[in-house]
């Protein structure tokens, strides 16, 4: 039987939140969380019937706060505001990203703060199970009163409007309803505001991406232990003594990883008394950097899972008579976090790419352009120009979206995070990087392979024999793209480093040393 979830009572994780969006965890609502949100709901209904003004239950929204609306209009408010808002643009977010937004908002408005209707979260959660998942743009959120555009978009199927994907077509929502003999739902008061208020489009980006950063993580430090074996660095600078002197978490991990890869390489052991004092940086200095990004995760990991676990709706509703109008919605604390991992995720592309020039000078016993025949053939001279236009592109993405803000709604919304556009720049540069990265990997194996008949050790042995299955050593020019595709595909699929850390188990090498770098 598949595991349970019981939303808004229990704690979400980055794993389970991940689990759910792939069917491996089945979310539901306990009998707790049922109690939790009608009164909740029952303290809208009352609030409704008064003369006291509430935002967004008998108001107007943003400048039109001060508008009272009338008891009979407050459901044709809330529809309204789903239309009105459904402005984004641009091309369809992935809908694994979709699905997580709607795993995301039944989180937050299952701890009972939201005025929400059972009848309402029920739908959801069919969305979820049955896999229908609505269509999103890309663009149009400022990540201010929370994700609203996109929202907007996510929620338009519950009134039989939108688009939904089903079986893997994309049609209208009202088609969608009818082939399940289901009628839209007519929403109550509060309840268009309380989908709509909220940073699930911002989280649900944060959530993919610190999996994804994570993966890059554990590859890069596999990818540099590749490198370092095929320049014959030296793996003195991953001392653990010399990092307990600095001992910042990410560098003490990443020097702990290098350490247990490198041990037992006949090729490390093979230059242990070579006349070189000190390597480049690329490689000496890389549980620094590598590290530093580590360090970035971290930080957003902790981040997202406290907004995971967070109510995000506006107002907040704690009785009839006690509601409170304020900025949970806003995007900032993880819009922030999420531009600093930007700059972690571009910088173990900027930091590969140099590895992969350091291959090609021709230094340390390797020939230039790692060919043998170089000016007849021209190598792997190439490979390394997309790496610099792929860093140069990612340079480009760290610009912190963060740090600027446009105001909008007539100046009601004076200040706003442009978290989106941070979630979203953070996907775009982990895919310019497992280009990078597959890139290196085809320079690194290429390196070891002229270190025969040398071997690495375990873990790195196996990861150059499935690259090579893959990608067979250049004795002369072809089509690199191939190639590069090919361990891209790899890389991506989770091959690569689930053949690391299988053979790192049977080996009995420790690759985990610090778990709260583990992806939970």
């Amino acid at each position: 039987m598949k595991k349970i979830f019981n939303y808004g009572i229990e704690h979400l994780t980055i794993g389970i939140c991940l689990d759910i969006a792939a069917g491996n965890i089945t979310g539901q609502l306990s009998e707790t969380a049922k109690n939790q949100i009608n009164l909740s709901w029952q303290a809208v209904q009352e609030i409704v019937v008064r003369e006291h003004p509430v935002y967004g239950i008998n108001t107007g929204f943003g400048p039109l706060c001060d508008t009272r609306i009338s008891e009979k209009d407050t459901s044709l408010l809330q529809r309204n505001i789903l239309q009105s808002h459904s402005v984004g643009v641009g091309a369809p977010i992935p809908a694994e990203i979709a699905k997580i937004m709607l795993i995301t908002k039944v989180q937050a408005l299952a701890q009972g703060y939201s005025g929400i209707a059972m009848a309402t979260l029920d739908r959801i959660l069919w969305h979820i199970e049955k896999n229908i998942i609505p269509v999103v743009p890309e663009k149009g959120s400022v990540g201010a009163s929370g994700d609203l555009a996109p929202l907007s978009h996510l929620f338009l199927p519950l009134i039989g409007m939108g688009e939904v994907y089903m079986n893997e077509n994309r049609i209208s929502a009202a088609e969608m309803l009818k082939q399940h003999g289901l009628e839209p739902l007519v929403l109550g008061p509060k309840e268009g505001l309380a989908l709509i208020n909220g940073t699930q489009f911002i989280l649900a980006f944060a959530v993919k991406g610190v999996e994804r950063l994570h993966h890059a993580l554990e590859c890069a430090d596999l990818i540099g232990a590749m490198s370092l074996e095929g320049l014959t660095g030296s793996a003195r600078p991953f001392d653990p003594r010399l990092h307990q002197l600095r001992p910042f978490k990410g560098n003490i991990q990443v020097a702990a990883r290098l350490t247990s890869l490198l041990s037992g390489s006949q090729i490390i052991s093979s230059h242990a008394h070579c006349s070189r004092v000190q390597d480049p940086y690329s490689l000496r200095c890389m549980p620094q950097v590598h590290g530093a990004s580590r360090n970035a995760w971290l930080h957003l990991k902790e981040l997202t899972e406290t907004e995971l676990n967070s109510v995000t709706d506006n107002p907040v509703i704690f009785s009839a008579d006690d509601t409170i109008s304020g900025g949970n919605f806003h995007g900032q604390p993880l819009a922030m976090a999420l531009d600093y991992a930007c700059v972690a995720a571009a910088e173990l592309g900027n930091i590969a790419d140099r590895r992969c020039y350091l291959m090609n000078e021709g230094k340390y016993d390797l020939p230039k352009l790692l060919i043998a025949d170089a000016g007849l053939n021209s190598g792997l001279m190439i490979p390394q120009y997309t790496t610099a236009a792929l860093v140069t592109e990612n340079k480009t993405l760290c610009f912190p979206a963060s740090a600027d803000s446009v105001p909008t709604s007539l100046g009601q919304e004076d200040h706003v995070s442009m978290g989106s556009i941070s979630g979203r720049k953070l996907n775009q540069i982990i895919d310019n990087l497992e280009y990078i990265q597959a890139i290196e990997l085809l320079y690194a194996a290429q390196a070891i392979d002229f270190r025969r008949p040398l071997q690495s050790g375990p873990v790195v042995e196996a990861c150059h024999q499935l690259i090579r299955q893959k990608s067979s050593f250049a004795t002369e020019d072809r089509i690199f793209a191939l190639d590069i595709q090919a361990i891209h595909l790899l890389l991506t699929n989770g091959s690569f480093l689930k053949t690391a850390n299988q053979t790192a188990s049977a080996h009995h090498i420790n690759l985990k040393h610090d778990e709260s770098f583990s992806l939970s």
